[in-house]
């Protein structure tokens, strides 16, 4: 069998096979799985994280009094690693050096790990008709005996790659506001409301800027995407779905910023910005939602702004 492509310039969508029915499928119960598994972690996290005496009012927007037992999501301490006396809940022992660092560690792995299966459960679902056109572009690409279904596993995987070194950004950048004492280590949102305010600002004048217009252009485009990308092997597969997920990074990134307003895992929040993404990239007129949606951040800024 020959790596050779049977086409080497853009293909015509009159070249590209409709995936059979039980292909695609199965392709979409692959999808659907692995977000459900990423929903159910975050709600179980959630409900951990909340301890039973936090407050129930509903005014309280920020989550405050949430809590992992025994660990600091952001922090750099655990309690257990120092045994010894404290002098009160507030001022726990300190620990050794080589105990501080091991903690530091793991609580940073811990908060990596949230993030990435937070971007997973909102990102992969509007990646989805990305995914199913490349198992398409994939099989008429390639000559015959091609699976396309691992051709799409294989480029889901190079898209899920960027978002996993995104949420190791992430996870350090919450970890350096925690230690800069602008976002609340609970409840895992910003304190003050006018810094809120500037970051809505700043993300919604981002939602009309060109770049996030040329990015979201490619991410609605599947299609004209991966025809004029894609050459047949692993490695390449990789390499497109890579691509594609840095047009979504780029036209993305800057919303994820809103997750420190909520507050990190203040989960209808989540699962809200990951259904505005969704209709951005798939709805008709997905462009002008986000615009619109950039003018409603704007006026929410300017209000916590002048209400702060």
């Amino acid at each position: 069998m020959t790596d050779k492509p049977l086409t080497r310039g853009p293909l015509s969508p009159g070249l590209v096979p409709a995936l059979g029915r039980a292909q695609g499928t199965v392709l979409l119960a692959c999808i659907a799985i692995i977000v459900a598994l990423a929903w159910v972690y975050l709600v179980l996290l959630g409900s951990e994280m909340m301890p039973m005496d936090a407050p129930k009012s509903a005014s309280d927007g920020s989550m405050a009094g949430m809590d992992m037992p025994g660990m600091d999501m952001g922090g750099m301490s655990m309690e257990g690693m120092d045994m010894g006396a404290q002098a009160s809940p507030r001022q726990p022992a300190a620990p050794t050096s080589g105990h501080a660092a091991m903690g530091g560690a793991l609580s940073f792995g811990l908060l990596a790990a949230m993030w990435i299966v937070m971007m997973i459960g909102m990102m992969l679902p509007s990646a989805t008709p990305m995914i199913m056109m490349a198992a398409r572009v994939g099989q008429a690409r390639s000559v015959g005996g091609y699976e396309p279904l691992a051709g799409a596993g294989v480029f889901a995987l190079g898209y899920l790659l960027v978002w996993v070194g995104f949420s190791l950004v992430a996870a350090a950048a919450q970890t350096g506001l925690q230690h800069a004492l602008l976002i609340d280590a609970h409840a895992m949102a910003l304190i003050s409301p006018i810094v809120s305010g500037v970051v809505l600002i700043a993300v919604g004048a981002y939602q009309w800027s060109p770049f996030k217009r040329l990015c979201l252009s490619n991410c609605r485009s599947p299609m004209g995407f991966l025809m004029a990308r894609w050459r047949p092997g692993a490695a390449n597969a990789v390499r497109v779905g890579a691509g594609h997920g840095l047009y979504c990074l780029g036209c993305c990134w800057v919303l994820m910023a809103l997750l420190f307003v909520a507050g990190v895992m203040a989960l209808p929040w989540v699962a809200a910005l990951a259904v505005f993404v969704l209709l951005e990239k798939v709805a008709p007129k997905g462009e002008w939602i986000g615009r619109a949606g950039g003018l409603a951040m704007v006026g929410g800024g300017i209000y916590l702004i002048v209400a702060g």
